[in-house]
């Protein structure tokens, strides 16, 4: 799913909140599998997902084989098994597209890429079944819990409530805008999304606000 840095030695804080937000989307009785990583980062994230092991979220593995090697492992090579969440791909995702035709849904690139730089391509031209999102850029946990309220909870795309390009605001006079789109308030398998804040406001991975305040003051340091 990734591919991953292999001189870096430390995970960037934004991965491990992404990664675990992946999780708490996909939750209990799935699984979510990272691939393509260094020794460095598969080691670290496995030690960390078995650190933060919670009830309700899916099993995750990280792999530093390739996403095809793992098909062929798991699935005996089957790519028709799988589809590829490509926004160039013909076909909107449906919420027949989870009668089981598909086991595993692929998604590429490097999370929130912005702008985006068509890292799907690699996986593109291998011949997976694909399908779209919409045509405005989601962060990849985003994309995943799309992905779940369509072919799980069998709600078409059109009726999912987004918010393109939030402003996240700290306070007064400092923000930031994500030039992404996010999830908006609405039901996760019949209950209130618990990823969504009460006024309305998009709730990033817990412990993101405070990385993107960390990071813009950075920039302000002298």
């Amino acid at each position: 799913m990734e591919e991953d840095d292999e001189v870096s030695r430390v995970v960037p804080p934004w991965v491990e909140l992404e990664y675990a937000h992946m999780r708490k989307l996909a939750g209990l009785g799935s699984q979510v599998h990272f691939t393509h990583l260094s020794k460095s980062s598969s080691d670290s994230l496995n030690a960390k997902f078995i650190e933060k092991a919670s009830d309700g979220q899916a099993n995750a593995i990280c792999h530093e084989s390739g996403v095809l090697d793992l098909i062929k492992e798991r699935l005996g090579g089957s790519l028709e098994k799988v589809c590829l969440l490509d926004p160039k791909a013909e076909k909107e995702l449906s919420p027949e597209d989870g009668d089981g035709r598909f086991e595993w849904f692929l998604f590429g690139g490097i999370l929130g890429d912005d702008p985006p730089r068509d890292r799907t391509a690699e996986l593109r031209v291998l011949g997976f079944p694909s399908r779209h999102l919409g045509p405005t850029q989601m962060t990849t946990d985003t994309a995943l819990g799309v992905t779940k309220r369509v072919v799980q909870d069998k709600v078409p795309l059109d009726k999912i409530p987004y918010i393109d390009h939030p402003t996240i605001k700290f306070n007064a006079k400092e923000s930031v805008e994500m030039p992404f789109r996010l999830l908006k308030f609405g039901i996760v398998s019949n209950r209130q999304s618990e990823y969504i804040a009460e006024n309305g406001e998009p709730l990033l991975p817990p412990g993101m606000r405070e990385l993107l305040f960390e990071d813009m003051n950075k920039g302000f340091e002298f």
